[in-house]
């Protein structure tokens, strides 16, 4: 997953860009106020990372016990059915059906799969959906963690299997057809499509006040006591310690997207999980990370992605023509140059 850490649910992901959950204390005395609301949290492991939701609670909020089943159960499927490591998910089905073959999809991976074509199309092949044999030549991927530069046979071949065009959706019939060697990747996205799911769901149960984090996506629903909105500090790359902007999620969703926690260094040259699907090898450029605000995860997790690969020029460019509120962090020399939209800048505190 290309998503980021939260540093105050005690992860042990691979991420590569850290958030830190910065969550103000209770008013004095109100723990002891009749129905109090006070902040519970909730914790677990899924599609490879783990995930914590904490939640304003009161006398009406449902039990814990069955919050935590239920959060599980939609983490479940997603990763039964969108896992780029499980041999037995609907992606790893769709992946190894045979050239020209049409696979039946589940309802939430074939919307996760249109909004990535979606975004493929709008980004022209920056944001790629079947990217997965360059990353998995590259040394990312669930295949063998290889630290050499692939030889220009070997990636010509992987070349010739990436390509988000070549992939046909039939949405009467819910089913994508396999040109024939294409292998989805949906790491990128389906991580904030998680925090959807978790949102939907705690809606359905009644909860009202809430912060959830999966995989590093964030996306806050309500207030915390007191009436004020989720506050996340987005880490410094390179920091453990410093913040580099601190924004409100109230009712909105947070996607990052970094270079400092996925790479190796081959003879003097740095290469990050960022592989741009155009030149099939990982990006040069100097940005060190992305955090984007948008109203689901499905969508901030997703940008975050693409605006890594456009890099620090180009993806601000797209992100101010399409109004996308965007916090790039940029190498800058020993430190970095912050960049971001008047969108991003009005999401300020």
């Amino acid at each position: 997953m290309h998503g980021v850490r939260a540093r105050a649910a005690g992860s042990r992901r691979t991420a590569t860009l850290a958030l830190l959950l910065v969550i103000a204390g209770l008013a004095p005395g109100c723990a002891s106020a009749p129905r109090a609301r006070t902040v519970d949290t909730l914790t677990g492991e899924a599609m490879g990372t783990t995930w914590t939701v904490k939640l304003v609670s009161a006398a009406d909020t449902p039990p814990r016990p069955a919050l935590q089943a239920g959060i599980q159960a939609e983490l479940d499927r997603i990763d039964a059915q969108m896992s780029t490591w499980r041999e037995d998910s609907d992606l790893a089905r769709f992946n190894a059906a045979p050239a020209g073959q049409w696979v039946s999809l589940p309802p939430e991976m074939f919307a996760v799969l249109t909004q990535a074509l979606a975004l493929a199309r709008d980004t022209g092949g920056a944001y790629d959906p079947t990217v997965g044999p360059l990353v998995t030549l590259w040394g990312f991927g669930p295949g063998p963690k290889t630290r050499t530069t692939p030889a220009p046979a070997a990636l010509a071949a992987a070349r010739a299997r990436v390509g988000w065009q070549r992939v046909t959706l039939d949405a009467a019939a819910r089913r994508a057809r396999q040109p024939g060697g294409v292998a989805l990747d949906l790491s990128s996205i389906a991580p904030g499509y998680a925090v959807d799911q978790i949102t939907r769901y705690l809606d359905r149960a009644g909860v009202h006040d809430f912060l959830v984090e999966h995989g590093g996506e964030l996306r806050g629903r309500g207030n915390r006591p007191g009436g004020h909105g989720w506050r996340v500090g987005i880490e410094q790359p390179d920091s453990e310690d410093l913040i580099a902007r601190v924004v409100v999620l109230a009712d909105r969703a947070s996607g990052s997207s970094g270079d400092y926690r996925k790479f190796y260094t081959l003879d003097g040259q740095r290469y990050s999980h960022h592989i741009d699907p155009r030149t099939g090898a990982p990006v040069t450029h100097a940005l060190a990370s992305v955090t984007v605000l948008a109203d689901e995860g499905l969508q901030a997790d997703s940008l975050a992605a693409a605006l890594s690969i456009l890099g620090p020029e180009q993806g601000l460019q797209y992100a101010r023509e399409h109004h996308v509120a965007a916090l790039f962090l940029v190498r800058a020399g020993t430190g970095f140059a912050q960049m971001m939209t008047p969108e991003f800048a009005a999401a300020q505190p």
